[in-house]
């Protein structure tokens, strides 16, 4: 089943919602969790460049009715491959998880990244946990290619990850 969602860039009446998605632990996930920010971040990074550019680019997801998702994310892949390489991640609020949606904007932003990058690559990281995460890149065409042990630091505790990838050939893009 493919669910309809939208990709669009951060509108400055989106900032309200992405601050307190990123305050509050519940409404983030246990998963991207990395501890508290300065708020004011994102008001300040999307005057800047709209949240498009530089080292970490995020648009909006929302579905049919405009209606706000969660953020989808990209930046290089770092180390820095011999070839262009994208790192992806994604946040959903928590009423919107478990439906597709995080699979069909992964799946999108992959295509426009092949579709207006030179990229070869694409990869993700999620923890050893996140099964829910590992099923949506696996729905998406990622394969994962393996296991990074102690790679993730949160909550106190030292936690792998699984690297997940896809390639400009497996997507097809006509």
């Amino acid at each position: 089943m493919t669910v309809e969602v939208r990709l669009r860039p951060v509108a400055e009446d989106d900032l309200p919602d992405l601050e307190r998605m990123y305050a509050d632990p519940e409404a983030l996930g246990e998963y991207n969790w990395g501890g508290w920010q300065n708020p004011r971040i994102w008001r300040r990074r999307w005057e800047e460049d709209g949240l498009i550019g530089g080292d970490r680019n995020v648009l909006m997801i929302t579905n049919d009715d405009g209606e706000r998702l969660g953020t989808i994310s990209w930046r290089p892949a770092e180390p820095r491959f011999a070839f262009p390489c994208w790192e992806i991640g994604i946040s959903l609020f928590p009423r919107f998880r478990g439906n597709g949606y995080g699979t069909t904007a992964q799946r999108l932003l992959v295509r426009y990244l092949f579709e207006t990058t030179t990229a070869y690559r694409v990869q993700a990281h999620t923890e050893a946990d996140n099964i829910a995460e590992q099923r949506a890149l696996e729905k998406a065409g990622f394969t994962r290619e393996g296991r990074l042990r102690g790679a993730y630091f949160r909550a106190g505790v030292w936690r792998d990850e699984f690297i997940y990838g896809i390639t400009r050939p497996e997507v097809d893009l006509a």
